[in-house]
């Protein structure tokens, strides 16, 4: 199926803010169940879109369409789904609202039960945000997921991992288009300084000791950074770029009425079978805080990718070992 929309009509988000006509753009893989029991819900990560993400979805990959039907829904911010570059007025120019992962999940899950009647998940699977969002779905539905791969994300966003977010932030709006919160034209030297500044962050010293961008298509270590990373944020709005940071900044799945700040209670509260996957070499999302959260979820297991690609050992559509680690983490917790 093509990119779908869903409009959510006007939508109470949970820092106060109703955005009038919000929508979520959406794409599902695969064939519904009769009995709608093979729904994988797989959330987008940052600054990504469905297009970005979608690659490992294919009988030898991730996750097979043949078996499961699974459903990408746009993560609001990311320029597809409800963003700062796609809201009109009165949000324009600074007065963008803020976007939880509380408002995403919500959302998500009004989108399964109207557009297909689905209202329980086989599995939620989810990179660094897309984490997150899984995580979310545990901890505030947890009737409605059987299981969750987490792979390189968290429950909150560590005190070290917001000191990366502001770097980068501080790095995007350096820009001189940055008009104190918004940005007036296209921050071009602010994109392209934010991919250098991510590049040093996403993959691990030993990836570029063993100059493994040489392996992968790249000529230089400067190709790889102009062609891989500096490309990577120049498709994207600033705008939508900064909000997303917000909601991962913001990322909390005690962070509402329900649990009211106890993270230990969230934790404690998500019954669905689940597998935690930090990459062993993540710079932001260590495996440390990984073990201590899955240390208060009643059944998950650690199993740590050992993999010198950093965080984008979760994400690995150059690097066939860690895809493969991924499969089987879900062949394994779906009893394959």
């Amino acid at each position: 199926m093509d990119q779908q929309t869903f409009d959510l009509g006007a939508t109470r988000l949970q820092r106060g803010m109703t955005v009038p006509n919000a929508r979520i753009v959406y794409r599902t893989y695969g064939t519904l169940a009769p009995d709608k029991s093979n729904v994988v819900l797989y959330p987008t990560s940052y600054g990504a879109q469905h297009t970005d993400t979608e690659w490992l979805i294919a009988p030898d990959k991730v996750l097979d369409p043949g078996r499961w039907f699974i459903v990408i829904p746009n993560m609001f911010t990311n320029g597809l789904s409800t963003s700062p570059s796609n809201l009109g007025e009165p949000f324009g120019h600074g007065r963008f609202p803020e976007f939880t992962h509380w408002d995403n999940v919500h959302a998500q899950r009004r989108l399964l039960e109207e557009v297909f009647g689905i209202e329980r998940v086989a599995l939620a699977y989810g990179w660094s945000m897309g984490a997150q969002q899984a995580l979310h779905w545990g901890a505030i539905f947890p009737d409605r997921v059987d299981r969750i791969v987490a792979v390189c994300g968290s429950a909150r966003t560590s005190v070290h991992n917001k000191v990366f977010i502001d770097g980068v932030r501080a790095t995007l709006t350096a820009d001189a288009a940055w008009r104190g919160s918004y940005f007036a034209e296209r921050p071009v030297t602010g994109l392209r300084a934010m991919g250098r500044v991510y590049a040093g962050w996403a993959m691990s010293q030993a990836f570029y000791r063993e100059n493994l961008h040489l392996t992968v298509g790249f000529s230089s270590l400067e190709d790889w950074l102009v062609r891989s990373w500096e490309a990577n944020f120049l498709r994207r709005s600033g705008d939508d770029l900064v909000a997303s940071l917000k909601t991962w900044e913001l990322s909390d799945i005690s962070d509402n009425l329900v649990y009211g700040g106890d993270l230990d209670a969230a934790l404690g509260a998500i019954t669905a079978k689940a597998i935690v996957m930090p990459s062993r070499t993540d710079l932001y999302f260590t495996p440390e805080d990984s073990a201590a959260e899955t240390a208060k979820m009643p059944n998950a297991e650690f199993r740590p990718i050992e993999s010198i690609w950093g965080h984008r050992a979760g994400n690995p559509a150059l690097n066939q070992v860690d895809m493969r680690f991924l499969r089987q983490a879900v062949d394994d917790i779906t009893d394959v």
